[in-house]
């Protein structure tokens, strides 16, 4: 009996760090994984960046040995691990510990002077905080089985670095010396590996919801904890601090129960009016926005994906690439509203051509209309790539306007929207049957994953598939900034 439970209990690092963020989770990993959300398609991008960066982090200590994973047992890597210990090799990559109960992989080890160097790799563009935790029960791990550990660091993207060339490996990471920090946690360490056994030898725990669901990590048992929050509740506005969790802790869920002599006038603002059903406008500011627009107006969005490598020269990592735009034209005096569009062809860079085929298509003397900063910072960085059209970039960006800022202000209030000023949340609202709702696309995140799969793609059919619902959902961002401007000149 004591070896079964020491089996069913045994700990891996992945499921200590969940269960330091929540035991709850780790629970229900363990007793009811079936209980986990489906696994999103951004997310198996995410894990394939990680094993990218770290595979490519080897390169900072080329020569040595993997030990694999695939068809071997725990016990099995173990044993590879100790053998090639044994024989004096210097560098390893995912080496197998097992101490405690609890089993780890270390991204790299390397056999320094005074001991064992822990390189824990990240995909993240810095250091965070909680990062000193993955590195803590690795050391603790290592130490116990008799390997003394002098150093341990946390390796990430540097923010700074941009590809010219063949990638730089010395100059892709940066490194955080977190010997101290991962010293002085081990008592602690040791305390919560027993503390979560105990808790996996009872029953589930009675832990409710709070921030800890998406810090540091989205937990996995989302959907399933989370069940009982109507779509509308006091988790649902945006835009100002409200403690939903202090309310959600009190039973109070439904905007409806919120007792409004506890908010701040902001607060009180936008549940009275999703209560009332209010919308709320003031004419002057939006006709003094409207006097910022000019003909020819351009309405422009981008598509863009990110990659924690970069891909090309002039890159950094987790850079945001524009491979897709639209853009709407509307000239003076009621001629017809005019569509220009671009979407790159699949593994290519799209930088040049997309430039070249929207300075081609902006008219001169253009009013670039975009909705948030998400535009003006593209085009900046396209006049960072292509210095030809830097000037004119530059002066289109002095003449663009954000039209956001109506509904970001609340010169346009719109109870539908609980606060977001987000376009997906305005158009429906204000242009009542115009919405992403029946779309095979209907949002950034969607787009980014269907282009990686047409990029992934050998089959010409869903290519072209993908290749139109990306056209057709970019072609709505800017139509609704068209017909936005229509009902805005209505008030």
């Amino acid at each position: 009996m004591n070896a079964v439970m020491k089996k069913r209990y045994y700990l891996s690092k992945s499921l200590f760090i969940k269960g330091l963020q929540c035991h709850k989770a780790l629970y229900l990993e363990k007793h009811q994984p079936e209980l986990k959300d489906p696994m999103t398609a951004s997310k198996e991008n995410l894990f394939a960046s990680g094993h990218e960066v770290g595979r490519i982090a080897r390169g900072l200590f080329p020569g040595g040995v993997e030990i694999p994973y695939e068809g071997l047992t725990h016990q099995e890597q173990i044993e590879m691990t100790r053998s090639e210990i044994e024989k004096g090799t210097k560098v390893l990559y995912e080496a197998a510990f097992s101490h405690d109960g609890v089993f780890i992989k270390a991204d790299i080890i390397r056999k320094g002077r005074r001991g064992w160097e822990l390189y824990e790799v990240k995909a993240s563009n810095s250091q965070k905080d909680y990062h000193s935790d993955d590195v803590s029960v690795q050391y603790y791990v290592m130490t116990g089985c008799g390997f003394p550990v002098s150093k341990a660091f946390i390796v990430h993207l540097d923010n700074t670095y941009v590809r010219k060339g063949d990638i730089e490996v010395d100059k892709l990471f940066a490194m955080a010396d977190l010997t101290e920090d991962v010293r002085e946690k081990q008592p602690a360490i040791g305390a919560e590996i027993r503390n979560q056994r105990k808790m996996l030898s009872g029953s589930l725990p009675d832990i409710t919801i709070g921030k800890y669901c998406f810090d540091p990590y989205e937990c996995d048992f989302h959907g399933h904890c989370w069940d009982h929050i109507p779509e509308i509740s006091v988790f649902s506005l945006k835009g100002v601090s409200f403690e939903a969790y202090k309310f959600h802790q009190k039973g109070i869920v439904r905007l409806e129960d919120v007792p409004l002599d506890d908010l701040s006038s902001k607060q009180r603002f936008l549940i009275e009016a999703y209560l009332e059903k209010r919308i709320h406008v003031e004419p002057d500011s939006v006709r003094a926005f409207l006097k910022t627009l000019r003909y020819p107006l351009c309405f422009l969005d981008f598509e863009t994906f990110m990659t924690a490598i970069p891909p090309w020269d002039g890159i950094k990592p987790w850079q945001q690439v524009p491979y897709q735009y639209s853009l709407h034209v509307l000239e003076k005096g009621g001629k017809a509203l005019k569509h220009h569009e671009y979407l790159a062809m699949p593994n290519v860079d799209p930088r040049k051509e997309l430039v070249e085929n929207l300075m081609r298509d902006i008219p001169e003397n253009a009013c670039i209309v975009h909705y948030t900063a998400f535009e003006r910072t593209r085009m900046n960085e396209l006049a960072g790539w292509f210095p030809k059209y830097r000037k004119r970039i530059e002066t289109l960006l002095d003449q663009s306007v954000d039209l956001a800022e109506p509904f970001k202000d609340k010169s346009v209030y719109l109870w539908q929207t609980l606060g977001s000023y987000s376009i997906k949340c305005v158009l429906p609202a204000l242009v009542p049957g115009l919405n992403y709702d029946d779309m095979e696309i209907s949002d950034g995140g969607t787009a980014m994953e269907a282009y990686f799969r047409m990029c992934q793609s050998q089959d010409p059919a869903e290519i072209e598939r993908i290749r139109k619902a990306l056209l057709e959902y970019c072609k709505l961002d800017t139509l609704a900034m068209v017909r936005i401007v229509e009902k805005l000149k209505e008030y």
